[in-house]
């Protein structure tokens, strides 16, 4: 009886009691519930501390978000590039600066109406796609992001960001332009602004002509969904 009534004392901790916090940056095993964390700096903290997978040992920095931590639309790529992984901060490279332009050239304020996070928050080694094992170990922790961000449209740069959270393998040509519902939430595929860098083209039907189609229909469902905060 006394062990018993001990752990009702547990029930106020932060975590839920269910989760093995101080394991998770280390064991992939540990499953990132919904809940785990309170805040993101506590995600920061284990992203940075962070071994689930063999990223971990190459890192410079994790690679979190930024923007607007109660945007109603935020950006998924698929993992930081050299940029990114000394700096610690998501498209800041080239890709990413293209990638802020298209958003401003539909009129979001990338500050305040966006939040920009990737599948992986580690960079693999040569700019590589991330291995299956590699986005399923970091998978929780973009999980417990969108979970406190709670934005209404998900915008998934490139075909691995679609996989990686959606499971979906078709390919970004198959599925750009489409919307796709995930979890109750809008999600739009997107061209990877670093593919649209290789393919500079505005022709009718290039991929820089399809993204600006596509980027005007997450501006259109935007201003259809959004109410103030």
């Amino acid at each position: 009886m006394a062990e018993e009534q001990v752990s009702l004392f547990n029930l106020s901790e932060a975590a839920p009691p269910q989760v093995q916090f101080d394991r998770i940056p280390n064991d992939a095993g540990v499953t990132i519930v919904p809940g785990t964390y309170s805040d993101f700096e506590q995600i920061r903290t284990h992203c940075n501390a962070c071994f689930r997978c063999e990223l971990g040992k190459t890192r410079t920095h994790a690679v979190v978000g930024r923007g607007n931590p109660q945007a109603l639309l935020m950006v998924i790529g698929e993992g930081p590039g050299e940029n990114e992984d000394l700096t610690g901060i998501p498209f800041v490279g080239k890709a990413g600066q293209l990638l802020d332009k298209i958003l401003e050239a539909v009129q979001f304020d990338t500050e305040k109406d966006v939040y920009v996070a990737n599948i992986v928050k580690c960079r693999p080694p040569g700019n590589r796609k991330p291995a299956p094992e590699e986005m399923k170990a970091c998978l929780g922790y973009l999980n417990e992001q969108i979970r406190m961000i709670d934005p209404k449209i998900l915008l998934l740069a490139g075909g691995t960001a679609v996989e990686g959270l959606t499971g979906d393998k078709r390919g970004i040509t198959k599925l750009r332009g489409q919307w796709l519902q995930w979890q109750g939430r809008w999600v739009m595929p997107f061209f990877h602004p670093a593919f649209l860098l290789r393919n500079p083209s505005r022709d009718a039907g290039s991929p820089k002509w399809l993204a600006w189609q596509d980027i005007q229909q997450v501006r259109a469902k935007y201003d259809e969904l959004v109410v103030p905060r």
